[in-house]
């Protein structure tokens, strides 16, 4: 496990330093301390490593987020993660892969597969506790919670806004509560 985390590490450590195209697997094993035999055992390409890396620091970083209690505080502590993850090197790549992943299938599939896991969006666990608190319905729509907090998120960074305070609450107070009918 130590050696996995370690090759996870190396893998987004090298990817916002050097970015997907000049990615090797020779740097990754050397900056791992670990063969590139052990790296071809546990993930077939460079794509689904870098798959693999993205899914590590996606749960790190939801693992940050503290359970208040409380839906709304809780979607607050949510984006103070997001946030504060908008100035990390690894996120700022994904535009990278976005672009890269139109001409490269193996990448394509790889980002697919990390963002088909629900389970990794920041928003995944307070709605759970939310429904099981009783505070939204059992029946709440979290993928559409996600893609529509995702895409008011992008359009910021892509616009060189900051997610602050006032955008945070924005989204959750006049759309994610809304949605979920808690407003």
């Amino acid at each position: 496990m130590a050696r996995e985390q370690a090759v996870l590490a190396a893998t987004a450590e090298l990817l916002a330093e050097r970015g997907y195209q000049a990615l090797t697997t020779d740097a990754v094993a050397a900056r791992a301390g670990a063969s590139k035999a052990t790296i071809y055992r546990r993930w077939a390409n460079k794509a689904q490593l870098v798959r693999a890396s993205l899914d590590a620091a996606d749960a790190a970083r939801n693992a940050a987020v503290p359970d208040t209690g409380a839906l709304r505080s809780d979607l607050l502590a949510v984006m103070d993660v997001v946030a504060a993850s908008v100035a990390d090197p690894l996120t700022r790549v994904t535009a990278e892969l976005a672009t890269l992943m139109r001409h490269d299938e193996q990448l394509a599939e790889a980002i697919r597969q990390h963002l088909d896991k629900e389970e990794l969006s920041p928003f995944h666990d307070p709605l759970r506790r939310a429904i099981s608190r009783g505070d939204i319905a059992a029946d709440t729509d979290a993928e559409l919670i996600h893609d529509v907090a995702e895409a008011m998120i992008l359009r910021q960074m892509h616009l060189d806004r900051p997610i602050d305070p006032v955008f945070s609450a924005r989204l959750i107070d006049d759309v994610l509560l809304v949605l979920l009918g808690v407003r």
